[in-house]
């Protein structure tokens, strides 16, 4: 079954939803929000697999509430904009449905969440929930553009003051999150921080070299450079036995 939460401030809106997936058996609702606070903490509390979001609310919008989860489940948008207000955010991979809702566009979308979730699940199996596997996502906006990028896609987080720089493909967008608090989340298996302002995806290093005062050199396979500091070389050759 497919824990769900359903987010949108019109209580008809989210009583005609919840009509349209009684055809769905596989979705479980397990609960419901009319704004955003009340969203996080459910979501939060409950960790659904999958949340229908509606963008506009009032207060914080269905994004702003997203950049203040670390753990994001599987997300389909159902909103009022329309398919040229959305055109940026479908580029990057995010599911939406535009109300009212069609039914047939329903159900290519929770197929895609079952499917996206199943491998989730079986990725999880091998991973200790104590922290967020690499098949797991984080929410990232900067501008007009939105993405859902799973984990062992970024190669560096990247402390910015306040925020994180999350560095994967061509983007270096910023996440309003502190380094300290996401990398208690990241998996220690995968995830390695290299020093005061990065952490590092460990399986992106593609060379290592010695460094100054004891220090190591890391490559990444697209050619970017992390320094370790002479502490975090210690740990890293221990972890690694060399």
């Amino acid at each position: 079954m497919i824990r769900t939460i359903l987010v949108d401030d019109e209580r008809l809106a989210r009583e005609e939803l919840k009509d349209l997936l009684k055809e769905h058996k596989e979705i479980d609702i397990i609960d419901e929000a009319g704004n955003a606070d009340e969203a996080l903490d459910k979501i939060e509390q409950q960790k659904p697999d999958l949340v229908f979001l509606d963008i506009q609310m009032p207060g914080r919008d269905g994004f702003e509430m997203l950049e203040e989860l670390i753990d994001v489940p599987y997300v389909i948008f159902a909103t009022a904009f329309d398919e040229h207000a959305l055109k940026a955010f479908d580029v990057n991979a995010l599911d939406y449905l535009v109300k009212p809702i069609d039914a047939d566009r329903l159900a290519g979308s929770v197929q895609k969440a079952i499917n996206s979730i199943s491998h989730l699940r079986e990725l999880k199996e091998s991973n200790s929930f104590e922290y967020l596997s690499v098949g797991d996502r984080v929410f990232v906006k900067d501008g007009g553009k939105c993405w859902f990028v799973s984990l062992n896609e970024v190669r560096l987080f990247e402390s910015m003051g306040n925020y994180v720089k999350v560095h994967f493909d061509k983007n270096q967008p910023l996440i309003h999150k502190s380094l300290n608090s996401l990398g208690d989340k990241l998996d220690p298996k995968h995830f390695f921080r290299a020093n005061r302002q990065q952490i590092v995806n460990l399986n992106w290093i593609d060379q290592i070299q010695p460094w100054f005062s004891g220090g190591l050199l890391l490559e990444l396979k697209n050619g970017e450079k992390v320094e370790l500091s002479r502490r975090q070389s210690i740990k890293f050759r221990d972890m690694k036995s060399f």
